[in-house]
């Protein structure tokens, strides 16, 4: 041991006070300094207005993003508490904004339902603020307080007389924190549309000032009977009337909507106390065993299915299902990963018995409904055996069987999937200078002859008679749907590399259904990429030089005041494969975009729209996304 070692003693242990902690390791409170941290600060806060709605002292909240990018959020709820805190000696407000684990959600009389209970959330954003007002309006007087990165700058003051109630909390991201500080209106509106589904009756503003016209929009809705029609929004509905019901029972607050489709996707999206669980958890497990059990139980009981028959399966059940499972329990358990499934075990059973007695009214009260829902199970099962056959072929054998492996598969020489990555390259010819061009190693190229099925239109045994999807199945080793095992992906960078065309785009958002549909965890899990080909090659002597778009490269001319031997890349096999490689597959050099699913229930509806077979919506689509289409070769 060397003599320093011993150095290290009791003045080397750092204690961070107050909410150092958080400037210190932001990620370990918000998950990340990116715009996925920086948008969670604006959900904390219109969290806790939730709370008081929940607890029914709040029937509106307003969301502002100011010009200066700074956020505003406000309710007429009950106001925070600003009396002294009898044993910190200071305003209760000030306790809240200053101090972690601190607040009315721990047992208190504060609050009985609530969606987060770790009283982290308003402390972690003011500590991460630049800075910060609270106004809070209660007991006839107006008070206010202003705080910077976290710290009280000056006492809490009474500014004024009211007869309202409310906070209002007006803060501005600090740009030392954060990676980018502007943002997206799009993520704040989709949220708040969630939550106004979720929260039956509330209004909630949202306005957003940074325009000239400022953008403003309202949400006020009747509950999930809502949700399940904007999910099924553009699409052939079987059941007109949503199967719904809002029971309490033990404490627990049970609400569900369920509306069919004519679509093949499952869809369903379950809350515990307005908390997305994309884990799903003991609420969805008991919603899912009820729904199996009751409609088995009316076909054998209505002679839709005979007794000698074998029970309809849960995945042929929940074919073109929309639900939307909403729980609030007083004192959730959250486990999983992403610490957003629900463990709570008693709750499974007061789900089921729920689901079931409420799901068997429906049937016996909608026969007409029933029938339609039956029939489209009943059909799903037929798919799905037809489909058993199909789903052998794409099963993966062991990697020592280079016979099982796709014969246009070009594999890579490397056994270890992360360090592996798979090219899915449009046509035999980009096919032919990606091989050449590729890194041995670790990069295999996958060729697709022309566009894969649109799985969109399809069932399960329509999609697994596709060649190439079965070919793309089987070289990425994983399975497919119920069948999917992430820890068998042969390799952990999965890219789409398409010419830079209509038609590329075309079968790019082909391949995106398809993994969107099936293999959804790539997504999740970033597996998947988008290649990023350059548009044009300038060259004059040996000097050459690649750009992405016109403006980048009419920019560049000007500036070099030189002439240029300009050459369009309408497609990939233009490229020699030294030129595919220095652009576009080199890992030193490349530019390569993820994909990822910010908010799934979005996506779900965005890929209906734009894949499914009602013609309006693309429609829609395209003449309000037109005017972003710089690059377009038609």
């Amino acid at each position: 041991m060397k003599a320093s070692d011993n150095a290290y003693n009791a003045s080397d242990i750092q204690v961070l006070e107050g909410l150092e902690a958080v400037r210190k390791r932001p990620s370990m409170y918000i998950g990340s300094t990116g715009p996925k941290g920086l948008h969670h600060l604006v959900f904390e806060i219109v969290d806790n207005s939730i709370d008081e709605s929940v607890g029914g002292f709040c029937t509106k909240i307003d969301t502002v993003i100011h010009a200066d990018n700074s956020v505003t959020v406000c309710d007429n709820g009950r106001g925070i508490p600003v009396d002294i805190h009898p044993l910190m000696g200071i305003p209760a407000i000030e306790v809240i904004l200053t101090t972690l684990h601190s607040g009315g959600k721990f047992g208190g009389s504060g609050y009985t339902i609530s969606g987060g209970l770790h009283g982290v959330g308003l402390s972690v954003v003011n500590a991460l603020s630049s800075h910060m007002v609270v106004t809070v309006k209660r007991d006839g007087h107006t008070y206010q307080q202003d705080y910077e990165q976290g710290k009280p700058v000056c006492e809490l003051k009474t500014i004024g007389n009211t007869k309202e109630n409310g906070t209002s909390i007006h803060f501005i991201p600090d740009p030392e924190i954060f990676e980018e500080t502007v943002f997206e209106r799009d993520i704040i509106v989709q949220r708040l549309r969630e939550l106004s589904f979720l929260n039956k009756g509330l209004l909630i503003g949202f306005t957003d000032e940074r325009d000239e016209e400022p953008f403003k929009k309202e949400f006020n809705s009747s509950g999930l009977k809502d949700f399940v029609a904007y999910i099924n929004k553009n699409k052939e509905v079987v059941n007109q009337e949503p199967i719904y019901f809002d029971v309490k029972k033990d404490d627990v607050v049970v609400e569900i909507a369920v509306q069919y489709n004519d679509g093949y996707s499952e869809n369903i999206y379950s809350f515990a106390n307005n908390i997305r669980t994309q884990e799903g958890g003991t609420h969805e497990t008991g919603f899912k065993n009820a729904l199996t059990r009751v409609i088995n139980d009316y076909a054998k009981k209505n002679g839709i299915v005979k007794e000698n028959e074998a029970n309809l399966a849960g995945e042929d059940i929940r074919e073109g299902m929309a639900a939307i499972i909403s729980v609030l329990v007083k004192d959730p358990q959250f486990e999983g990963q992403t610490k957003t499934k629900l463990g709570n075990t008693y709750v499974r059973g007061i789900v089921e018995s729920t689901v079931y007695d409420n799901v068997e009214d429906f049937l016996n009260e909608n026969p007409a409904a029933a029938k339609n829902i039956l029939e489209k199970a009943i059909s799903a099962r037929r798919a799905r055996e037809a489909a058993r056959k199909a789903r052998e072929l794409t099963r993966r054998k062991s990697v020592l069987e280079s016979t099982s492996l796709p014969g246009k598969l070009a594999d890579c020489s490397n056994r270890d999937p992360a360090m592996s990555e798979l090219f899915i390259v449009e046509g035999d010819s980009a096919g032919g200078s990606a091989k050449q061009g590729r890194d041995r190693n670790y990069q295999a190229i996958l060729p697709l002859r022309g566009k894969i099925l649109n799985v969109e239109k399809a069932r399960l045994d329509r999609v697994l008679s596709s060649e190439e999807i079965r070919n793309l199945i089987t070289a990425m080793g994983t399975g497919i749907g119920e069948d999917f095992d992430i820890k068998k992906a042969r390799y952990h960078k999965l890219v789409i590399m398409t010419d830079a065309d209509v038609d590329g785009s075309h079968i790019r958002i082909l391949l995106l259904t398809f993994f969107y549909r099936y293999m959804h965890q790539l997504i999740e899990n970033g597996y998947i990429y988008i290649a990023q080909p350059p548009l044009y090659g300038l060259k004059r002597a040996s000097e050459v030089h690649y750009f992405y778009n016109d403006a980048d490269m009419n920019k560049f001319v000007q500036q070099s005041d030189k002439k240029w031997s300009t050459q369009r890349y309408k497609g990939l096999g233009e490229m020699d494969p030294e030129q595919l490689w220095s652009t576009t597959m080199n890992a030193e050099t490349r530019t390569m975009l993820q994909v990822n699913i910010e908010d799934a229930i979005e996506a779900e509806k965005i890929f209906s729209d734009l894949m499914g077979d009602n013609v309006e919506p693309r429609r829609e689509f395209i003449n309000a996304n037109a005017k972003y289409a710089t690059n377009l070769d038609i």
